[in-house]
């Protein structure tokens, strides 16, 4: 039972060891773990700025993010509707320029077709021409088959020659 009621002196030496003791620790240790208490509890507040700023950057740059997105769509857009109204135009253009060809080949090929119809009508003419004149021919040699018929004939073309 000595342990459970320890005698004055004992107090006393296990006072004096422990003073000293904590005083030491004090004086030496105390500031040190203060210390390394104070950096982690700085730390974890860094830490934790750190986190939060962190945070906000990333919840900026999600928005940011979002609206280089919505202006992407949005130029995407625009260039389809470009492309579309280009590829408008440039069909249009070309029904327009097959239109005035088409007219250009019809108006040619119609120039074409009279000058040829011309042509045809000048060359029957002539050969019309060529048919009565040895048609004529043929019939005043029969009918004139003597030489005073042929005088008589070339006295009445001089005097119609004459009045004419």
């Amino acid at each position: 039972m000595k342990l459970l009621t320890p005698e004055f002196g004992l107090l006393i030496w296990t006072l004096l060891a422990f003073l000293i003791v904590f005083l030491t620790l004090r004086k030496k240790a105390w500031p040190a773990i203060v210390k390394g208490l104070k950096d982690r509890e700085n730390s974890i507040a860094d830490s934790l700025a750190t986190a939060q700023r962190v945070i906000e950057e990333m919840a900026q740059l999600k928005s940011e993010n979002e609206a280089l997105l919505a202006k992407a769509r949005e130029e995407r857009a625009e260039m389809l509707k470009e492309a579309r109204e280009t590829k408008d135009r440039i069909i249009n253009e070309a029904k327009e320029q097959a239109k005035q060809e088409a007219s250009k080949i019809i108006s040619e090929a119609q120039v074409v077709i009279e000058s040829q119809k011309m042509a045809a009508l000048t060359d029957v003419k002539n050969q019309v021409g060529k048919l009565v004149i040895d048609v004529s021919e043929k019939v005043l040699r029969k009918q004139l088959d003597s030489a005073v018929a042929q005088e008589s004939h070339i006295q009445s073309l001089v005097n119609d020659f004459k009045l004419n």
